[in-house]
């Protein structure tokens, strides 16, 4: 059975990812994060003005 892939969130804006680095804001990402939001219309949506996201994708909710 294959693993599939490591997904990491970035420690400064939580955005998921498998890369070393943030595509969206460049930052450092940790494969230590916990749950998970899909936003899909941030312009509307509470949670994501709440957290401070301006832009739809993946985001961690707890990032260490």
């Amino acid at each position: 059975m294959m693993a599939g892939p490591a997904y990491r969130a970035c420690k400064q804006c939580s955005f998921i990812t498998e890369d070393d680095s943030c595509p969206r804001c460049g930052g450092q990402t940790s494969r230590e994060w916990q749950g998970f939001i899909a936003v899909i219309d941030f312009e509307r949506s509470e949670i994501a003005k709440r957290m401070g996201i301006t832009s739809n994708g993946k985001y961690a909710l707890k990032v260490r």
